[in-house]
């Protein structure tokens, strides 16, 4: 069942509040940057623009390694989210309010066209790719790819991040998040661009001026999240029953 709150102003513009929309601009920003980069900086060593197989793995170890640090440095202020898709999964479980979310994907949202707007400085003006769907494949396979691999993102989160019984296995959550994305980049990559991000599609969308395919990187991301929350939100977690206070085990 999905467990939607709505929230309150006050929650919303605390003190601790307004640090998590501070943290999430920051370390979206900076896993942006790295994983812009990254193609950006594959693209001018190799005088290419198109990605052959060493630069998807380049550019999905980059995005492995900036996603692990980015939720690593903000899991203690906001909760490490760095994607609208991830902050929707976890509103569908009850785990953030509408209200708040929002605020997230407001700062995730600037925090990747700042990203991208000192990319294309820094670079001396270089453009900044966008993600796109393949030739030879249509939109509906594009959003399909995208639901499937931000599924896993976030069923990922709940799993490691999420669960009140992750126990000791919280403490290896951002490298498993890390590892899903790189993983998903390099099974999607080459088909609908591996995106599972709503802000890393649309900050590189808003400089460039492209925004021909951006809806299949908010609607793919954006169901995929909601799924995995609904699904392991209410499946599993739901499910879990407080454990007697004394009794025989045997």
């Amino acid at each position: 069942m999905v467990k939607l709150a709505i929230g309150s102003a006050g929650d919303s513009f605390s003190a601790a509040s307004l640090k998590a929309y501070l943290s999430e601009f920051i370390a979206t920003l900076l896993f942006v940057f790295a994983g812009v980069g990254s193609a950006i900086a594959y693209g001018k060593l190799t005088s290419d623009a198109a990605l052959d197989p060493p630069g998807l793995v380049a550019v999905a170890v980059a995005h492995a390694f900036a996603l692990f640090v980015g939720v690593s440095m903000a899991a203690n202020i906001s909760g490490g989210h760095l994607n609208p898709a991830v902050t929707f999964g976890l509103a569908i479980g009850g785990n953030i309010t509408i209200l708040t979310g929002l605020f997230y994907w407001i700062a995730q949202l600037l925090g990747s066209i700042v990203a991208c707007l000192l990319l294309q400085f820094v670079t001396n003006g270089k453009s900044i790719p966008t993600h796109g769907v393949a030739a030879g494949l249509g939109a509906i396979e594009g959003v399909v790819f995208e639901i499937i691999i931000t599924f896993g993102l976030v069923y990922t989160v709940y799993a490691t991040a999420a669960d009140p019984k992750k126990g000791s296995l919280g403490t290896i959550a951002p490298i498993a998040i890390g590892f899903i994305v790189g993983a998903n980049i390099l099974a999607a990559g080459p088909f609908s661009g591996g995106s599972m991000n709503p802000a890393r599609s649309f900050g590189p969308a808003v400089v460039s001026g492209d925004f021909s395919q951006i809806w299949i990187y908010w609607v793919g991301p954006l169901i995929g999240g909601g799924l995995a929350g609904l699904i392991y939100g209410d499946v599993f977690i739901s499910s879990y029953a407080p454990v007697p206070v004394s009794g025989d085990y045997a």
